[in-house]
């Protein structure tokens, strides 16, 4: 059993402690294996990118358990036609150790972003999302934006874009495999944006 680390004070009173139960051949949390959402053949490519981070570099502690805990700022551009919505997913495919990673841990859950956006602010929660945009449920089983909080070595961070061609009925507070089901045969592009977090002393 592996007790994933406890959030700072400031957050603990969100439930922040969470013990997971791994299971041979299990590859998501709580016996949920981690799945990409289907795809259509000759899906585009989009640009996702934000002022806080460059691709593949580190994110600043401002943004993580060590920090304000803030979601970073987004932009995407290059959208393909026929957009009508899109999926914000932020999830990390290294915990608990990036040396043996066993689970994939969902940090942000968005749907329903309007096919009118192009960005999502620095520090973007309830009330300040783009309208119509609904909150999924993280793996710390609350909805909004949980920062990199990693309990060993520097694990990678994938902010993942899907552009739909749908947009998505009110689905509650869905986990990201719920939603990942109501996304499937309707993704008509993606944009990505890594970068990695390592916890100093740790």
């Amino acid at each position: 059993m592996y007790a994933f680390p406890i959030r700072p004070a400031a957050r603990a009173s969100a439930g922040l402690a969470v013990l997971l139960l791994l299971a041979p051949g299990v590859a998501g949390c709580g016996g949920r294996e981690d799945r990409a959402p289907e795809v259509r053949e000759g899906t585009m490519a989009f640009s996702l990118r934000s002022t806080a981070f460059e691709p593949d570099s580190e994110i600043p502690s401002e943004y993580t358990c060590d920090g304000a805990d803030v979601a970073p700022p987004l932009a995407w551009s290059g959208a393909p036609p026929g957009t009508r919505s899109f999926v914000l997913i932020v999830d990390d495919p290294d915990a608990p150790d990036p040396r043996a990673p066993k689970l994939t841990w969902v940090h942000w859950v968005l749907y329903g972003i309007p096919a009118t956006a192009d960005s999502l602010p620095r520090a973007a929660r309830a009330g300040q999302l783009p309208e119509g945009t609904h909150e999924g449920l993280n793996d710390w089983k609350r909805p909004g934006y949980g920062g990199p909080c990693p309990p060993v070595g520097r694990h990678r961070y994938f902010h993942k874009l899907y552009a739909l061609d749908i947009e998505l009925p009110d689905l509650g507070r869905p986990t990201k495999a719920n939603l990942e089901g109501a996304m499937k045969g309707h993704v008509l592009g993606t944009a990505q944006l890594m970068g990695t977090y390592e916890r100093r002393g740790k």
